[in-house]
């Protein structure tokens, strides 16, 4: 278990309750910013290349917020930030976050007794010395036949997450 008063701080740049579950249940006190990039703008041929990219743009957005906020100097304790990303590869092609709930469905029928690869990456920076390590590791993941019921779970779970953060037109 994670010191309840380290001598650092963490900011986990990511809205994933995934996320922010696995840092809460190591017992890690952290607080949450999210980067304002446009994530579509970014691509890479590779997605080991697009993960880690997009990790460090995340960083790299909410050190400049940082910045602009003058929240660096006034906080000299050395602060940890976490950025990471994640994309899916099936039958070649990378993809990312459904953008809607047709897609949403689509994705997992397809992924339905079949097989896709999971590349994720995290990116950590010392926002005082702006040293900053990260990678990416890859898994394949198989499925077995998923039922109509499951799918229709799912994109409700999709739904009500869209709705959560405002985009329920998309």
């Amino acid at each position: 278990m994670a010191s309840k008063n380290p001598s650092y701080r963490i900011i986990l740049g990511s809205s994933s309750k995934a996320r922010k579950q696995i840092l809460a249940e190591m017992g890690y006190e952290f607080t949450i910013m999210t980067a304002d990039i446009d994530e579509k703008s970014i691509r890479r041929e590779k997605p080991e290349d697009l993960v880690v990219t997009l990790a460090e743009a995340k960083a790299d957005a909410i050190v400049q917020r940082l910045l602009n906020d003058g929240q660096l100097e006034a906080d000299a304790s050395t602060t940890l930030l976490i950025t990471a990303d994640t994309v899916v590869v099936y039958r070649g092609i990378i993809r990312e976050k459904p953008t809607s709930e047709k897609e949403a469905r689509e994705f997992v029928k397809g992924y339905s007794g079949s097989h896709a690869a999971v590349v994720g990456s995290v990116v950590v920076t010392n926002l005082v010395t702006g040293k900053r390590y990260g990678g990416w590791e890859g898994a394949e993941v198989y499925f077995l036949e998923i039922p109509d019921e499951v799918i229709d779970n799912l994109v409700n779970v999709f739904r009500s997450t869209l709705f959560t953060l405002g985009l329920s037109k998309v």
